[in-house]
């Protein structure tokens, strides 16, 4: 078999195959079941224990995993937001009714789709884009299976330019499963990521490439390798226009997360730099939101991602006067209002300030319920439940949120 026909019985690029087989990909459990299943292998060769006979996806759930509480910690979120229960199906965020389905298995076994109207397929990709950036990640993850299937199935049946097209729509999906799984740390978001940019080189178009690239970056510096994202950030922007609305938005986003992922790797003058460039890109055209799925190239943007860029310098003092100075209200979306006011929130914690820490988690649970709960906010809150001052309101806030049981 070739890398291509093994990549495709898993969900892998032909790319992906060979960096594993290289060992230049790490793989977790899920990922080499389902690589066991379709070449043929006894499944212990792999898991290094026995494992029921059966479909992976029938018996992943069954094998224990190293660190029980990190697989906890990944897929709490994940899990919940992709159980296609009908309180999703009908548009509302409730617990689902069916066993939640984890994403790595929804990568890995599609369900079958049928091809569809391009013009249908690009608006149900909108709707999901709508449903991440009203951070409803329920409905999203419900949302997701069938949306990515359809797309696969459209763009194996098309051709030429209508095969372009359905590519690019297809990327998009990627991107926001990528998305998705990156709220959660989950390994799952290499398998999204790595699929997303596969099918924006396909398409060819310059906004699906960069907005796929930019996710790829994001799983890299997760992983620890942030000077190799930057250099992936910086090498896409450097190829797009940043006087054209589109491609300038998508440049900014770009340079935007290129700054984080410096600064991640303590890069204080790459991180300062890439911001001004950044800044400066926005000042020469007008804002330009709606483009992009999670980051629009807006000053308050920048301004958002200045203060997240100090708190990973260690340096989170020079962001005060940023953080006074912001209109989070300026932001359109509800995901990015959330973000902005988590990295205040973690500002004013590494400062020694939990009233206005805990008043900055308050905004973040107004604006998007289900992000306020997510593991990295539940630490932060239980950080500053046990800390050396009482905040009224907090355990209340604590046990609402899931940081404490009740």
């Amino acid at each position: 078999m070739t890398q291509f026909q093994v990549g495709r019985l898993v969900g892998y690029s032909a790319s992906a195959i060979s960096r594993i087989e290289r060992g230049q990909m790490r793989v977790d459990l899920h990922a080499r079941l389902s690589l066991a299943h379709a070449l043929g292998i006894p499944p212990e060769r792999v898991s290094g224990f026995p494992v029921p006979v059966g479909p992976v996806i029938d018996t992943v759930a069954d094998v224990p995993v190293p660190d029980e509480e990190d697989a906890m910690r990944r897929r709490t979120v994940l899990t919940g937001a992709l159980a296609a229960g009908t309180a999703a199906v009908v548009g509302t965020d409730t617990a689902a009714t069916v066993p939640p389905v984890p994403l790595e298995d929804v990568l890995f076994r599609l369900p079958s789709g049928e091809p569809a109207p391009l013009q249908a397929l690009a608006t149900r990709t909108a709707a999901a884009r709508e449903a991440f950036t009203a951070a409803r990640y329920t409905r999203l993850g419900a949302a997701l299976p069938d949306l990515l299937a359809a797309a696969e199935a459209t763009r194996d049946a098309a051709a030429g330019r209508a095969r372009q097209q359905a590519s690019a729509i297809l990327a998009r999906a990627y991107v926001l499963t990528a998305e998705l799984a990156a709220k959660e740390h989950s390994d799952a978001a290499w398998v999204a990521a790595d699929r997303a940019l596969a099918a924006a080189r396909t398409s060819g178009m310059p906004v699906p490439i960069g907005e796929a690239s930019r996710v790829l970056a994001i799983t890299m510096r997760r992983s620890g390798r942030s000077a190799a994202a930057v250099r992936l950030l910086t090498h896409e922007a450097g190829g797009l226009d940043p006087a054209e609305a589109r491609t300038g938005a998508v440049r900014t986003s770009l340079l935007l997360t290129a700054a984080y992922s410096a600064a991640a790797g303590r890069d204080r003058t790459t991180a300062l730099a890439l911001l001004d460039e950044a800044e400066e890109d926005v000042a020469r055209r007008p804002d330009a939101p709606g483009g992009l799925f999670t980051v629009e190239a807006t000053r308050a943007q920048v301004d958002g991602y200045r203060i997240s860029v100090h708190n990973a310098l260690g340096t989170p003092d020079e962001a005060v006067n940023v953080a006074r100075g912001l209109n989070v209200g300026l932001m359109p979306t509800a995901e990015r209002r959330a973000r902005a006011w988590t990295d205040t929130a973690r500002m004013w914690h590494a400062l020694g300030d939990g009233t206005q820490a805990f008043a900055a988690l308050r905004h973040v649970e107004q604006e998007a319920a289900q992000e306020v709960r997510r593991p990295a906010l539940r630490a932060l809150t239980s950080n500053l439940l046990y800390g050396p001052t009482r905040q009224p309101g907090l355990r209340e806030f604590a046990v609402r949120t899931g940081a404490v049981p009740a």
